[in-house]
């Protein structure tokens, strides 16, 4: 029971992180789309997934 509260928070925190970024990512054009590949590679890897996703977008982009 208290992996899967943990695997949740985690979730509702890669959400959260994804979502604040897009509002202000958004005056600038910069969009990371919250799907779940993106909340899954952030809430496994946390801060440093949401940095590896920021370097694929500044580069593909």
């Amino acid at each position: 029971m208290k992996k899967i509260s943990l695997l949740f928070k985690k979730i509702i925190f890669a959400i959260l992180l994804l979502y604040t970024y897009n509002l202000i990512g958004a005056q600038i054009n910069l969009i990371i789309p919250i799907n779940y590949i993106t909340v899954i590679v952030v809430a496994i890897l946390d801060l440093p997934g949401f940095a590896l996703l920021l370097i694929i977008l500044k580069i593909f982009y």
